[in-house]
């Protein structure tokens, strides 16, 4: 009984997820324009990169001692 009613409000959630993604769809179009120019040089990508790099390093340090 527990199941159902775990699959019943799986199904609601996924179908109010669908319903908001369609809504995006009927919004009002925009007239293509030139691209902005880039608001970064790469950098800080590269450096986010490094930082996720450094904290599984830690992690996987951690759990091995």
């Amino acid at each position: 009984m527990n199941s159902v009613r775990v699959m019943n409000l799986s199904t609601v959630v996924i179908g109010f997820i669908l319903m908001a993604l369609v809504e995006f769809g009927f919004g009002q179009g925009m007239a293509p324009s030139s691209a902005p120019p880039p608001s970064n040089d790469g950098t800080a990508i590269d450096q986010g990169i490094a930082y996720v790099l450094l904290l599984v390093a830690l992690a996987i340090t951690y759990l091995a001692h």
